[in-house]
């Protein structure tokens, strides 16, 4: 047998390199390489052919027993998740320090524990290695569900955890709080590793998959929002969650980034309140709140996300410089890329001028938009704003703008004009599109930005 060799992996993009260096070459980050478990060298005549055991295939037609999925007693939750938790699955929620992730799932796991009117409570495990039992026995006190059978426990050892479990029957949910905090003795490195991380999750979902419980794991998120570790953990889980939302706001959203059982980019949105986190079930309404009248550079976007339309402010304000200096360019919410390719059209291909302004741009409420969908809303802001005239009253907009200035249409478009429509909006704007302008709302094309503009403007 060969010397063992030593490593180092980037624990931002997993790139392997033989030696240390203060930068990895692939991505770019300082600081990111550690060392990994000693690699055993096998010799070229080692063949893997051999010694093993024979493994079972089955027909893909094979009559099977459907797997049942579980209510967390979070409807928003159950959405984001594509309707529940499939046993066996595993589920890696990420999300920034203090955003509520351990709440979140406190209070799940009280209300599986609890069961549903005619449905028997489940048995929980909830292990936390960031905080003491008496730390979580206090947040579930202040959360009011002190009282669920939930069997908890401060440990970070993998292995303990596994030989308690296999003690007994398999529970229906096993919680661990965080996957950053649990280290293997089985591998060498400090817990939080790339070596400690990967092995414990796989002994973990392991588990999982072999007993049918399902699996919640709390992962850490580095400065730029992704989750910390290798990125092989994504792809290890079935499930990939993205806990979101400023703390200066209440709002919080929870987003699927992966699910193997429903539909990515599915949201569930919360409010955080003293008791913990409460659902919220009409979220077009938390982030339009506040608006009494119509305002110059304000204009309501229908955004999708996954399948549920959410309407949003987007707010624009303009101000004129009166010297020489270099004007600002400032958002909050959006791309600042896009910002930047939607002033040039409209000074190219309508005229306008922002050279000599500085453009503030902010979506309400910390809401951050992705959809392309939203140009025309941003656009119908900024002309707003620069032209100090507010929008038609009770109006919703979105269309995304080419740069040759034409309007072109967008996924979903009745589902946006009829969530406008369900929150009292009268009219729409956006693409040309007859079955919209048949439709219960009043609804006006628009063809070209050009049209957008002459239509804020007042001109004929």
């Amino acid at each position: 047998m060969a010397k063992a060799k030593k490593r180092y992996v980037c624990a931002n993009c997993g790139t392997v390199t033989p030696r240390w260096q203060g930068q990895c070459g692939d991505c770019g980050e300082w600081n990111t390489l550690t060392e990994d478990v000693p690699a055993t060298v096998f010799s070229q005549k080692h063949d893997l052919s051999r010694g093993g055991r024979g493994i079972e295939f089955v027909p893909l037609n094979r009559p099977a027993e459907l797997l049942v999925r579980k209510s967390t007693g979070l409807a928003e939750f159950d959405r984001a998740l594509g309707g529940g938790i499939v046993p066996g699955s595993a589920v890696l929620m990420g999300g920034d320090p203090g955003i509520g992730k351990s709440t979140l799932l406190l209070q799940t796991a009280a209300s599986i524990a609890r069961g549903r009117k005619g449905e028997p409570g489940g048995d929980v495990v909830y292990v936390s290695g960031e905080e003491a039992a008496g730390q979580v026995r206090l947040r579930a006190q202040r959360l009011g569900v002190a009282d669920a059978p939930i069997r908890l426990a401060s440990e970070t050892s993998v292995r303990d955890i596994l030989t308690t479990l296999g003690e007994g029957d398999p529970p229906a949910l096993l919680v661990i709080d965080s996957i950053q905090t649990m280290h293997s003795d089985t591998i060498e490195g400090a817990p939080g590793t790339v070596s400690q991380v990967r092995g414990c999750a796989l002994e973990l979902i392991r588990y999982a998959k072999a007993s049918g419980c399902a699996l919640m794991l709390v992962g850490h998120v580095t400065k730029d929002g992704t989750i910390a570790g290798p990125r092989v953990l994504e792809h290890m889980v079935d499930v990939v969650m993205s806990f979101e939302g400023e703390r200066s706001h209440q709002y919080r959203i929870l987003r699927a980034l992966k699910n193997r059982f429903g539909a990515v980019d599915e949201i569930g949105v919360f409010s955080m309140a003293n008791e913990g986190l409460e659902e919220v079930s009409n979220p077009s309404m938390l982030f339009l709140s506040g608006r009494d009248q119509p305002l110059a550079g304000s204009a309501v976007f229908p955004a999708l996300e996954g399948t549920r339309p959410v309407l949003v402010e987007i707010q624009a304000l303009i101000v004129r410089l009166q010297s020489g200096a270099t004007p600002r360019r400032a958002v909050v919410g959006w791309d600042n890329g896009r910002l930047a390719m939607l002033l040039a059209v409209l000074e190219s291909r309508c005229g306008l001028n922002f050279s000599s302004a500085e453009v503030y741009l902010n979506i309400a409420g910390g809401y951050r938009l992705s959809d392309p969908g939203a140009d025309l809303a941003v656009a119908a802001a900024l002309v707003s704003a620069l032209a100090d005239k507010p929008l038609p009253e009770k109006s919703a907009w979105f269309g995304e703008v080419s740069l040759a200035g034409e309007v072109r249409a967008v996924a979903h478009a009745g589902l946006r004009m009829r969530e406008a429509a369900k929150l009292g909006f009268a009219k729409g704007f956006g693409p040309s599109d007859a079955r919209l302008a048949s439709s219960t709302l009043g609804y006006e094309g628009v063809n070209q930005l050009a049209n957008l503009v002459d239509h804020v403007m007042g001109k004929p």
